[in-house]
């Protein structure tokens, strides 16, 4: 059987892949070791958070579906971080984990061009050098002329609760057997990484009278650019607190636990750590937040966000019946902890395909990452570019100025990683530029050559650029004082223009918004929520935003000098060892990736600029 992609692995990564590939007229075939687990959210069923929600908006902007998915299923939505900056901001939302993956399956099963099958894939035939098919352990082969292999955490993976170990996915889902071999076997080298899980507690068995309530937002917010503000019930989620008895059970019984005891060599989260790492590390805090959460509207299972561990059985109960409103809790499900194993993404270019096998491209945890929408916004795009590879176009890349997708892709295929790697908003240098709330007006026109933007998202996107413009136009003008303007400005406590004053610059003010001069002055019109947010954004930011868009054009700068694909890195006179080393390991495409590898430094990235003056030639490579 034939076909034009084949994407291997239906979880958050596989699935935004494979419905890319099909929007994008490839017939695709999608396979996943189980249909019941499509979609899947073995860990917290929440969509978003900090960074992560930035993420979400720009797979929603860029034409993909999780936060489409995420707006129809959801319980409970929250803007996180709103007492801070905007370029912080993060929308959070709780879901429904059942729910979510039967919207995920009914988008995969409806779509056009796309064909979701159940097996294991156990071998990657290649011809020349390029990706040729995949054959199943049942023996059946399929042709096609790009793969996407989005294994998530299924590698050889290995379960662990206390001295129990178990060869399995996460929840007790089949692993995937051969593919570590067929990856090695293709000259690819490996990592081992360990994520893990909480357990599950049941709601009938909890006090929730004991615990701070915490709500969603009203009006909720969504992910996606298509929706709106709406009012609707929301399934609260509840906060309580680890105590001394708490950290005295985890402490006594830590030789128990497969993170302490030796039974796990692979390196874990750092950023989301199991409690047994909490109490050990940060031994000076005598309390840590711990949220429980519900895992849907036709489940009693409640998720007990901060206590993933993989400590035996009798320490979970004993340990999480300390906390206020658990004393009489009854665990559903036990945490655990999961390793596996995943690729050095050195390995991969921007595009996420592997270098040394033309048209595979991976994505999501197999490329060491964590999260769902890690997972989903590769998955993404190693979709878009497997399909433009397919129809022998130019990849579709993002630079770390264009998204926070382009900071993590280039982290990846740059830097690499030691651990499970998550996006955060510090890994980003520009985060003023690549706020969550203009994720649309960064990346929706520059989707449109992908085939994956409909005319309805672009219509309202043109209507938000158009009603943006002619406002900041109008706000471009001077204006008298007036004594309505005086008296307004005296009561924030804010000194009265002497002379005529540009409404941009009143707008500057820390307590003056876009309402405030709504009322002032005729000549301003009401605007839609979403660009009445982006005017004030970019009014009181406006110094900091003219700075980082001046950082960008100098970094661009070297991003444009472009690197041999062909250079022998061993044979430029000037570099030290280590820095031909890396350079040939990784074959940055630009000046600007060599500048970001670890191990290449200020007299290394000057000694390239010399050798690209020169034009390589004395290295036996003519640019």
């Amino acid at each position: 059987m034939s076909y034009d992609i084949v994407v291997i692995g239906a979880g958050h990564a596989g699935t935004e892949a494979a419905l890319a590939c099909a929007r994008m007229g490839q017939k695709t075939l999608l396979l996943t070791l189980d249909l019941d687990s499509v979609g899947l959210m073995p860990c917290n069923p929440a969509i978003g958070g900090t960074g992560k929600g930035h993420l979400v908006r720009e797979i929603d902007a860029l034409g993909g579906e999780m936060a489409l998915a995420a707006d129809d299923t959801l319980i409970q939505m929250r803007m996180l971080n709103t007492g801070k900056g905007p370029a912080v901001h993060s929308l959070r939302a709780q879901m429904d984990k059942r729910r979510y993956h039967e919207r995920m399956i009914r988008a995969l099963q409806t779509q056009e061009n796309l064909t979701l099958a159940q097996g294991e894939v156990t071998q990657l035939p290649t011809k020349n050098g390029c990706i040729s098919g995949v054959v199943t352990a049942e023996g059946t082969s399929y042709s096609c002329r790009a793969v996407v292999l989005a294994a998530g955490v299924y590698l050889k993976s290995r379960t662990l609760i206390g001295d129990d170990a178990w060869e399995s996915g996460p929840a007790g889902l089949a692993r995937s057997e051969g593919l570590s071999a067929v990856l090695t076997g293709l000259g690819l080298s490996l990592q081992r990484f360990k994520t893990g899980t909480p357990a599950r507690v049941s709601r009938e068995s909890l006090d929730l009278s004991q615990m701070q309530i915490q709500p969603g937002d009203d009006p909720m917010p969504a992910f996606s650019f298509l929706n709106g503000p709406r009012h609707m019930a929301q399934e609260p989620c509840y906060l309580t607190y680890t105590n001394a008895q708490t950290h005295r059970i985890i402490l006594d019984n830590l030789h128990r636990s497969p993170l302490y005891s030796g039974k796990i060599h692979a390196a874990a989260t750092r950023y989301c750590p199991s409690i047994e790492d909490k109490v050990v590390k940060f031994a000076d805090k005598d309390r840590h937040q711990i949220f429980i959460e519900p895992e849907g509207l036709t489940t009693s299972e409640m998720y007990v966000q901060g206590m993933s561990t993989s400590l035996p059985a009798d320490v979970q109960i004993a340990m999480l019946r300390t906390l206020p409103g658990l004393a009489r809790c009854e665990i559903l499900r036990l945490g655990y902890a999961i390793e596996y194993d995943c690729l050095d993404p050195t390995v991969l270019n921007a595009a996420l395909m592997v270098k040394s096998v033309s048209g595979l491209f991976t994505a999501g945890q197999i490329n060491g990452s964590s999260g769902y929408e890690e997972a989903a916004a590769q998955g993404l795009l190693a979709g878009i570019n497997a399909a433009r590879w397919a129809r022998g176009e130019e990849p579709f890349l993002l630079s770390r100025s264009d998204a926070y997708l382009g900071v993590l892709v280039d982290d990846l295929v740059t830097r690499g990683t030691a651990e499970p790697y998550r996006m955060m908003t510090s890994r980003c240098e520009y985060r003023l530029l690549l706020r969550q709330d203009n994720a649309d007006l960064r990346l929706t026109e520059r989707a449109r050559a992908t085939g994956l933007i409909c005319q309805a998202r672009y219509d309202k996107l043109v209507q938000k650029q158009d009603s943006l413009n002619a406002t900041l136009q109008k706000l471009d003008t001077h204006v008298a004082p007036t004594e309505a303007l005086n008296t307004f400005l005296a009561s924030l406590g804010e000194p009265a223009p002497k002379t005529g004053v540009r409404l941009f610059d009143l707008l500057k003010r820390p307590k003056v918004r876009y309402a405030d001069l709504l009322r002032l002055f005729d000549r301003l019109e009401a605007l839609a929520p979403e660009v009445e947010e982006q005017v004030n954004v970019l009014a009181r930011y406006d110094g900091y935003i003219q700075k980082q868009r001046e950082q960008v054009a100098r970094e661009k700068a070297l991003e444009n000098e472009p690197l041999p694909e062909d250079i022998d890195y061993g044979r430029l006179s000037g570099l030290r060892l280590e820095a031909r080393q890396k350079l040939n390991a990784i074959r940055p495409r630009s000046i600007g990736q060599a500048s970001r590898i670890s191990g290449v430094n200020p007299a290394d990235v000057s000694v390239l600029l010399i050798h690209v003056k020169k034009g390589f030639s004395h290295a036996g490579t003519v640019v």
